[in-house]
């Protein structure tokens, strides 16, 4: 099987999102501004070596600028192979809907949507 490995939701105000989460349940948020505004959100402590969670089966996440993406929380999937994946999605009725990208220290991105036009990202762990 491939796991959720991390989430994502759309905000208005990045310092409202931040604060709120921060206050109410205590994740560490982060601003980006130079990663197309995205607000990193710790709920876990991660390696440091692998930014992946510590605790098995947990997950971080992220908030993203409303409209830049879709007004809709998604979640993000790990694959061992993105491009077979991707072949996947295709045969299975779903798109592809953007060009993969490299994402530092993270691994390989696409987003997709699926057969019923539910947004989810797709990611293909670095090693």
């Amino acid at each position: 099987m491939n796991p959720v490995v991390h989430f994502e939701m759309p905000y208005v105000n990045p310092k409202r999102v931040s604060k709120f989460y921060n206050n109410v349940f205590g994740w560490g948020m982060q601003y980006l501004p130079k990663m197309g505004k995205y607000v990193l959100a710790t709920t876990i402590a991660v390696d440091k070596k692998t930014q992946r969670p510590k605790e098995p089966g947990a997950i971080n996440g992220g908030f993203y600028p409303k409209g830049d993406y879709g007004k809709a929380p998604h979640l993000v999937i790990s694959v061992d192979d993105l491009a077979k994946h991707m072949q996947i999605v295709k045969k299975a009725g779903g798109k592809i809907l953007d060009k993969p990208m490299d994402i530092p220290g993270v691994g390989k991105f696409v987003m997709i949507k699926d057969s019923e036009e539910n947004r989810i990202g797709m990611l293909q762990p670095s090693k």
